[in-house]
């Protein structure tokens, strides 16, 4: 018989939480959104404020236009960015942080900011390993 111990999860705090790791999870969902290379980037800048599109893509290097508005689209469904339209001539539509996207955008800035930190040891072990991304 299996004893479990008191730090293990009980079947009712895993599905309030959702399991992660099993590959039918929802939640597997949103964390590919938020952790996407244009979807923490995104996060970032929309945490400093409300902008258009045309300036989150010009803010944002190396993304296009594409990219940019699947990544918009994708994070609006999951709840974390707001699309506000205008009705005017020509069409004028802001994006902004949710409440909730507001404490995602905090959690994946740390991580961006430790990479960011962590850079040269980061690269200097991929020296090593020969693995360096050009």
């Amino acid at each position: 018989m299996e004893i479990l111990s008191e730090s293990a999860p009980s079947l009712s705090d895993k599905l309030r939480r959702g399991d992660v790791l099993a590959a039918a999870c929802p939640s597997r969902a949103v964390l590919r959104h938020l952790t996407s290379q244009w979807g923490v980037l995104v996060l970032i800048v929309l945490e400093e404020g409300t902008f258009r599109f045309s300036t989150l893509r010009r803010r944002i290097d190396g993304v296009s236009e594409r990219m940019l508005a699947q990544t918009l689209k994708a994070l609006e469904g999951d709840g974390l960015v707001r699309r506000t339209s205008f009705d005017t001539v020509p069409p004028h539509v802001e994006y902004s942080l949710t409440e909730l996207g507001q404490e995602a955008a905090r959690r994946v800035k740390d991580l961006a900011d430790w990479v960011e930190a962590s850079l040269p040891a980061i690269l200097s072990a991929q020296d090593r390993a020969g693995k360096r991304d050009a």
